[in-house]
């Protein structure tokens, strides 16, 4: 009865908004408070969890129809903004902190007659996190992937891909360990990490 009660948020969220998301798991966990739009491109899986004030956009702005999938078990933290006009991807078991900001587009700033505010929003790069990577606190990811079980530490930008099993912190963020699989540690690229 206990388990049943503390699912009850979670069974009224799943019963008003089902038919709205492309896919919602009923074992899906998404907050009232969240700002959710697009949600008939937007797939969350089962175990995954959207935290408070958090904002999901799926936003269709010409011919592609924008993709943003959650896979299973995905942790997202507070105020998460997350916004794809082409291809945003968690696959299963990604951890997101609070106040991370997930893009696959920026605002065009091309034009400098026109407020940047008025400019097209333009698609940079599709963003894949892969499997088991952390995204630490405060950080932004703007067309870029990060790899199978690599952190980004906190406060980071990252604008370039990420590969499997990396450490990567900075503005720019850049890699500064990596694991090696015969010593079964995590390496630094030089010598000052």
């Amino acid at each position: 009865m206990i388990e049943y009660i503390k699912r009850m948020p979670n069974l009224l969220y799943f019963l008003f908004n089902f038919f709205s998301y492309k896919r919602l798991n009923i074992r899906a966990v998404v907050f009232f408070s969240n700002r959710v739009q697009g949600k008939k491109y937007i797939t969350i899986g089962r175990n995954s969890v959207v935290q408070r004030g958090s904002w999901l956009l799926a936003l269709k702005i010409d011919e592609y129809e924008p993709i943003l999938s959650i896979g299973e078990n995905c942790a997202i933290g507070d105020y998460a903004h997350i916004t794809s006009i082409r291809k945003v991807i968690f696959q299963n078991n990604v951890l997101l902190a609070n106040n991370v900001y997930v893009s696959d587009n920026l605002h065009g700033y091309d034009d400098i007659s026109i407020a940047i505010k008025d400019q097209p929003i333009k698609f940079k790069k599709e963003v894949v996190l892969q499997s088991g990577c952390w995204i630490g606190e405060n950080v932004c990811i703007i067309g870029a992937s990060v790899g199978k079980n690599s952190i980004v530490g906190a406060n980071s930008v990252v604008t370039n891909d990420i590969e499997d099993y990396c450490i990567a912190v900075g503005s720019p963020a850049k890699v500064i360990k990596r694991y090696d699989f015969l010593t079964k540690s995590w390496n630094p690229v030089n010598k000052n990490y």
